[in-house]
């Protein structure tokens, strides 16, 4: 598929739509005056999050996410792709200049198989995971793979499920270090239940597996529930943060649509990667706030916004 009519500038989304203009029924060809954002950060995108506007094909909707300026890609299920389909997905991304972001590593699902118990058979589960998303990342050049521990152990202390939990995560640090993947572990507010809940305790577990593949997933819209005070929870687990994910609390959409003051956050991980030298991936992990065409150009409308801080 070629390239789509989409808005004559970034200004003018709103009343484009308003008026209709901002699509048309025929985008099998490329205007000249396509306006491309160029974002000041790797925001990602996953499938479907613009479905509406350039179709169900996953390699159609990568170019409408590159012609819109979004420079990377998320896929949670890509460990459930066809093989053949990944290596697609992973050429397709190259030759578009876009970079992988994370996938979900198969071990049965967050809750699942937890690695607080430590018996034998969820850890199997777990190093077959890694195994397999060593192979999935080759096909796609990913290097990040989001790990959920899974769910209390109740019936044993606290320091022994999380020692259980670092024994474990060594071993499959092993797997996939050489292989240069990445597993950022991603503290949830789904339920109490799981193990995994606060920035503070995955820093903890950071630190004790003392690899440069098990790093914190720092979900935003997670941390926002569980613990607030974002700015602070950044500064103090950034030598451990990997990968990041957004999403405006409450209602899990776009930012600009809950209590969380985007533009501010997304400045100050600007300038702490300036002064670092590192270079996050921000997973677009949340749903949109209005259906249709007209809610994706309000999402896109959204990080055009947000990323309008001044540096």
């Amino acid at each position: 598929m070629q390239r789509r009519n989409f808005v004559k500038s970034t200004v003018g989304l709103a009343g484009a739509t308003a008026s209709g203009e901002a699509f048309t029924t025929n985008w099998h060809s490329q205007p000249n005056f396509l306006a491309k954002n160029t974002f000041k950060l790797k925001y990602a995108p996953h499938f479907g999050m613009f479905e509406n506007s350039a179709g169900k094909d996953p390699i159609d909707q990568l170019k409408f996410m590159a012609d819109m300026g979004f420079t990377a890609l998320e896929d949670n299920g890509m460990m459930g792709r066809d093989p053949a389909q990944q290596t697609k997905i992973g050429e397709e991304m190259a030759r578009l200049g876009m970079t992988m972001g994370v996938f979900v590593l198969d071990k049965g699902g967050n809750s699942q198989n937890t690695l607080a118990a430590g018996k034998q058979e969820y850890i199997d589960i777990f190093l077959n995971g890694c195994r397999k998303a060593v192979e999935t990342a080759k096909r796609i050049n990913g290097k990040f793979t989001t790990v959920v521990p899974g769910d209390f152990e109740r019936n044993l202390p606290i320091g022994i499920q999380t020692g259980h939990v670092i024994d474990a995560l060594r071993r499959g640090a092993d797997i996939l270090a050489p292989a240069g993947v990445t597993m950022v572990l991603e503290p949830l507010s789904d339920t109490p239940n799981l193990f995994l809940r606060t920035s503070d305790q995955t820093y903890e577990i950071c630190r004790a597996v003392n690899s440069p593949s098990c790093k914190i997933l720092f979900d935003i819209y997670h941390m926002q529930k569980n613990e607030g005070h974002i700015l602070p929870h950044i500064d103090w687990c950034w030598s451990e943060i990997g990968y990041f994910q957004i999403g405006d609390n409450p209602g899990r959409n776009e930012p600009t649509t809950g209590e969380i003051n985007y533009k501010n956050v997304f400045k100050h991980i600007y300038q702490k990667q300036k002064q670092t030298g590192k270079d996050f991936i921000f997973g677009m992990e949340h749903g949109k706030s209005q259906k249709g065409k007209e809610g994706e150009v309000a999402l896109i409308k959204a990080y055009v916004e947000s990323d309008s801080f001044t540096v």
